[in-house]
């Protein structure tokens, strides 16, 4: 069921060049869960056209995706996805598995050609996964991962401080240590940070209090 879209573009391959990717997003599994976080900035060529976007977005009670490139085309994924997921769980009376909703994300973004490049993260009986899609709708599993103009820089430091023993406060750290490098650097990322923590118990976004405090402890 994806719903239809106004000026529906043909369905193919999404050269990468027509995808605006100015952003940093970053995904990190850790021990216990998954932390997803991004910058705020949002732009329009050389404009800084918003300095609160969300680029976060629940899809289950345990899964969340970021956007990185087209805001409208990341709201529409988010809100198909969504919707698909209620479906399934009500169908078949339980959640769907963290791979299969990559898989349907992937199956979405291959048929219409949506302009952003998502993390999806989350946690189901397996334990936290965090998957990364592209605009043809590949789907590949990271224990970490970076999408945006600012990914190169946030994985030098993804890289280097990186362990598969990481606790959830240690992936927070790790991921506002990441964001912070790329800020300084890539002229399209900025403004304020979203952290979001996902567990067994659900979707945690981290209150401003929380963000400065990690900050402040780099």
């Amino acid at each position: 069921m994806i719903p239809e879209r106004q000026g529906k573009r043909e369905k193919g391959r999404v050269d990468e060049e027509d995808v605006a990717e100015g952003t940093t997003t970053i995904g990190i599994t850790a021990e216990d869960g998954v932390v997803l976080a991004t910058e705020q900035r949002a732009s329009m060529g050389n404009l800084v056209a918003s300095k609160t976007a969300k680029k976060i977005y629940e899809v289950t009670d345990n899964a969340a995706l970021t956007i990185s490139g087209g805001v409208g085309d990341g709201q529409n994924l988010a809100k198909t996805l969504k919707i698909e997921a209620n479906l399934y769980e009500m169908r078949r009376g339980r959640p769907m598995t963290m791979t299969g909703l990559a898989s349907m994300a992937g199956n979405i973004m291959r048929g219409y050609r949506f302009f952003v490049v998502p993390l999806l993260g989350g946690v189901d009986e397996e334990g936290p996964h965090v998957f990364s899609l592209d605009p043809a709708g590949g789907v590949m599993e990271e224990e970490y991962a970076s999408t945006g103009s600012g990914s190169v820089i946030a994985y030098g430091v993804l890289e280097d401080h990186y362990r598969d023993d990481l606790t959830l406060d240690e992936a927070r750290s790790l991921c506002v240590r990441g964001l912070r490098s790329a800020m300084e650097r890539d002229t399209a990322s900025g403004n304020g940070v979203l952290l979001a923590t996902i567990t067994d118990d659900g979707i945690r976004m981290a209150d401003d209090d929380e963000i400065d405090a990690l900050f402040e402890e780099l």
